[in-house]
């Protein structure tokens, strides 16, 4: 099971989204756009001495370089490696992939669609509704919608009913009535990571404050 590491912590999340011998989710045949099918690479790992399999999502965000979790680096090759967030959970790291999918804010109360990886190497699909956005969209530290995705999805796209790029997944918590909230980093922030990216991981995300659950406990 991989770390997750966030001033969020601070509020006993549980907040862990790359999989580990379980599913979440949906099972899914195809990725339904077409933009984001040409940017989506699935990721498979090994941990606890190649005993317990791994997985989790990355996506292509500009011509031979693609995004997912730093906690996910035990599925990237370490040659491939470009850099870390210097204040996230991510890494960036080179691919043979060009297709860059557009990309959008996040909106409040918008549908979206969330993409990662099954125990059986199955693609799995996950749909929610945004409920919070810290800061201003466009520029938020992180945006949490209501829905089914978890272990698995790490690092994967979140997308919006036009089949844009508005995040990239990196936890989740289950709250009561079994309802899950999932975190995503807004694409504005993802690429500000990319231009700010260091040789090594940074150990601390810049979140802001404990987001609002008991509004997205309310909007589930």
């Amino acid at each position: 099971m991989t770390r997750f590491r966030s001033s969020l912590a601070a509020i006993s999340l549980s907040l862990i989204l790359a999989g580990c011998a379980h599913s979440s989710g949906a099972p899914a045949t195809v990725i339904a756009q077409p933009n984001i099918a040409a940017a989506y690479l699935p990721l498979y790992g090994r941990v606890h001495l190649g005993l317990d399999p791994v997985m989790g999502a990355a996506v292509v965000i500009a011509p031979g370089i693609a995004v997912t979790n730093d906690h996910n680096d035990n599925m990237i090759a370490p040659k491939m490696v470009l850099g870390y967030g210097s204040l996230s959970d991510l890494m960036f790291f080179r691919t043979a992939r060009s297709a860059a999918p557009q990309t959008a804010p996040p909106g409040m109360g918008m549908a979206v669609t969330a993409y990662g990886q099954g125990a059986k190497r199955e693609l799995r699909v996950a749909n929610g509704v945004i409920c919070h956005i810290a800061g201003e969209p466009g520029h938020s530290p992180y945006f949490i919608f209501a829905g089914n995705a978890g272990p698995g999805f790490s690092g994967g796209p979140v997308v919006d009913p036009e089949g844009r790029l508005i995040g990239i997944t990196f936890a989740y918590v289950d709250r009561p009535k079994s309802r899950r909230l999932i975190f995503a980093y807004d694409m504005q922030r993802v690429m500000a990571e990319l231009r700010l990216k260091k040789p090594v991981k940074s150990g601390a995300d810049a979140n802001g404050p404990p987001p609002p659950l008991g509004a997205c406990d309310r909007a589930a």
